[in-house]
């Protein structure tokens, strides 16, 4: 389990996947690949993602669970994917600007 708080960053442990906490707080399961997160910097990777946990992320997009308790932004992109424990995080869809005349 990772502490998720604003502005935190954490890698994944098997794959080239990078991220920052923009809302979220308290101990969390978050994964990437099927394998727990870490604090950026703190571990070596090894192994590879997991089948069913490497659909991949993608570089600059916002992920989120569906309850909106938690949103990171892709920092660096990788193989595997994104999960809050069991349950995989989506790409944030994002809001249009509004039209200028």
């Amino acid at each position: 389990m990772v502490e998720l708080r604003p502005g935190a960053r954490f890698q994944s442990t098997v794959c080239t996947t990078e991220v920052i906490v923009v809302k979220g707080t308290g101990p969390t399961e978050l994964t990437c690949g099927g394998a727990p997160m870490a604090a950026a910097g703190s571990t070596e990777r090894s192994g590879e993602p997991s089948a069913g946990a490497s659909e991949g992320t993608l570089l600059g997009k916002r992920y989120g669970d569906q309850d909106e308790t938690i949103e990171v932004l892709c920092t660096k992109a990788g193989p595997g994917s994104l999960a809050l424990g069991d349950v995989p995080l989506t790409v944030k869809v994002t809001k249009p600007l509004p039209a200028s005349d």
